[in-house]
């Protein structure tokens, strides 16, 4: 079972303009082949998946363990693609609040006043605007077509992902194996988007995930290492290039968050510290595990879209009255 908290797990700074392409970019992350959805669903799959698993312990509290951290990850890039998104497109006004195009009534909502809506930046003579001219230039249509101009399980060019993505051999030596492989691309991913990206926002998120992931990738090295004797940590760091270098990452690092892993449960999960011990193969500093949660911080709220319907209309408040007496 997972415990759910309305937090994230990285302060992503407000956008002072939205940035839609930056959203885009930010989509592989969430749905590419190395993607947050890839890494939660493989290692997911291969905790419920692994037999014997009193006899490899450890292995299994790790998989499991960081399975769940991963659950964190995918929420944290939806809040930043939402947040990049807010305000890409508009006027921000619902039809039904809107004034009719002329020579038409316009249609009232009970208790609402009627607004005026601004002729589209993109198409000044229209009486009727279309609020979402403006997605045309942008990348990534889904946001606009698809979704209330929000995060979906795709990758930056609107693939979706796919349990295809997803290895679970049965083969422990296999499995983690792939997993230090994923873990590799992801980071090399991050980077590219990191450098695509200029967003302060986008590059809170990278800088968060670059230090968390280098977690699993170190921990996934120590594992096969205790699995096979080979030390793979002398192959680190893939990319050839420190988290130091990016700020946002060396921040973190500056607090120790490159050697922590979490358990993320008050009673289980207790064994992967027989893996995740010694020193970080990168600096040589103490490897530790942390009971609990990582730190967290408020779940932005987002703005509504009313041109998109995000949320939508409300009920009306005396048809909700009326209802709420007749049932009682």
């Amino acid at each position: 079972m997972i415990q759910r908290f309305d937090q994230i797990v990285v302060d992503l700074p407000i956008p002072t303009s939205p940035d839609a392409n930056a959203a885009a970019a930010v989509q592989e992350l969430m749905g590419g082949k190395y993607g947050e959805m890839s890494t939660l669903m493989n290692y997911t799959f291969q905790s419920f998946n692994l037999r014997g698993r009193s006899k490899v312990r450890p292995f299994y509290d790790l998989i499991a363990s960081i399975a769940t951290e991963e659950y964190g990850h995918i929420e944290a890039v939806a809040y930043a693609i939402n947040l990049l998104l807010t305000g890409a497109t508009g006027p921000r006004v619902s039809r039904n609040e809107a004034a009719a195009p002329a020579g038409k009534s316009p249609a009232k909502a009970k208790g609402k006043k009627t607004a005026a809506v601004p002729a589209s930046a993109s198409s000044p003579d229209l009486d009727d605007p279309a609020p979402l001219a403006e997605a045309r230039h942008n990348r990534f249509s889904y946001h606009y077509l698809a979704s209330g101009q929000a995060a979906l399980p795709y990758d930056s060019m609107g693939n979706p992902w796919t349990g295809a993505n997803v290895t679970s051999t049965g083969s422990l030596k296999t499995d983690l194996l792939h997993n230090f492989f994923l873990e590799c691309g992801a980071r090399a991913n991050k980077m590219r988007v990191y450098d695509m990206a200029e967003s302060p926002t986008a590059r809170a998120l990278v800088g968060y995930l670059l230090v968390s992931g280098g977690t699993h990738i170190v921990a996934y090295a120590k594992a096969l290492e205790k699995l096979t004797g080979a030390d793979v940590g002398r192959l680190l760091p893939i990319p050839d290039m420190s988290n130091k270098r990016f700020p946002e990452a060396r921040k973190l690092e500056d607090q120790g968050r490159h050697l922590t892993l979490f358990r993320h449960s008050p009673t289980d999960y207790t064994r992967f510290g027989e893996i995740w011990n010694g020193p970080h193969p990168e600096t040589g500093e103490e490897l530790t595990v942390l009971e609990g949660m990582p730190p967290g911080f408020a779940v932005p709220d987002l703005e509504e879209e009313p041109h998109l319907g995000a949320p939508g209309d409300q009920l009306d408040p005396d048809m909700l009255e009326h209802y709420s007496k007749k049932l009682g």
